[in-house]
């Protein structure tokens, strides 16, 4: 079992155009789900996995976000402000001076995930290979996830090895916005901004993207309708109990 990665990011600089009116004055990741934001949701989860330093990027509103979490101690967070929205992949190459050399995790802060038997993290330090893999992504089934109508995105061999769904195709994974990267695949990337997808177009081709499935739940929190799903399922789950 390779070590938990003892650095993340969290990524937390998007305008949450979809989820407005809600957004028009709270960015996404401050929007409490459960009684608590999604940004602390997130960071529970590196912090209950053993990882101790986080990065979260910020731009729309940011602000409100470095402002709520000045005060939490951990993990030990480090700010990565935006002037201009830098997307994905952008986004994490402009913070890599504070993620440091090793692999590290990433996470969208509105991937809002319940464990199931075991810590999805630490499912994904137990299946990461260095040897094999460049990316692992966690993945959860298509059909299965509250708040998601679309068609998947990656096939997966027994090995864990990803392929990309192809048009009109319905494969049976999604992608979490939960993963391990190697900081070594943005080094023949882009300046200024670019998506997360065009790493993993040369990962592919290289045979070194690979995958785990989550056992949990995994909710889509996208638009106003997924996030009261979420909350409507949370509030029978857990009969009104404040879930960490």
């Amino acid at each position: 079992m390779a070590p938990m990665p003892n650095q993340a990011m969290v990524l937390a600089a998007g305008k949450g155009l979809r989820m407005r009116p809600i957004t028009d004055k709270t960015p996404k990741p401050m929007i409490p789900i459960n009684g608590r934001p999604l940004v602390d949701h997130a960071l529970d989860r590196l912090t209950d996995a053993g990882v101790e330093k986080a990065v979260v990027n910020t731009h729309y509103l940011g602000e409100q976000i470095e402002r709520h979490l000045a005060s939490r101690t951990t993990p030990t967070i480090s700010f990565s402000p935006e002037q201009d929205l830098l997307e994905t992949g952008g986004g994490v190459k402009k913070a890599l001076p504070l993620l440091g050399r090793e692999p590290f995790i990433v996470a969208n802060s509105d991937a809002f995930w319940l464990n199931g038997p075991t810590d999805a993290l630490a499912r994904m330090a137990a299946a990461w290979d260095a040897e094999q893999m460049d990316a692992l992504l966690l993945l959860h089934s298509t059909v299965e996830a509250y708040g998601y109508t679309g068609r998947g995105d990656f096939n997966c061999t027994a090995s864990g090895l990803l392929s990309r769904r192809q048009e009109m195709e319905v494969v049976p994974w999604l992608f979490t916005g939960i993963q391990i990267l190697k900081p070594e695949v943005f080094a023949d990337t882009p300046d200024g901004a670019f998506s997360l997808n065009h790493v993993y177009d040369q990962l592919l081709d290289a045979e070194r993207l690979y995958g785990v499935v989550h056992d949990g739940e995994w909710f889509h929190i996208g638009t106003p309708d997924g996030l009261a799903e979420a909350e409507a399922y949370l509030n029978v789950r857990y009969a009104g109990i404040r879930h960490r």
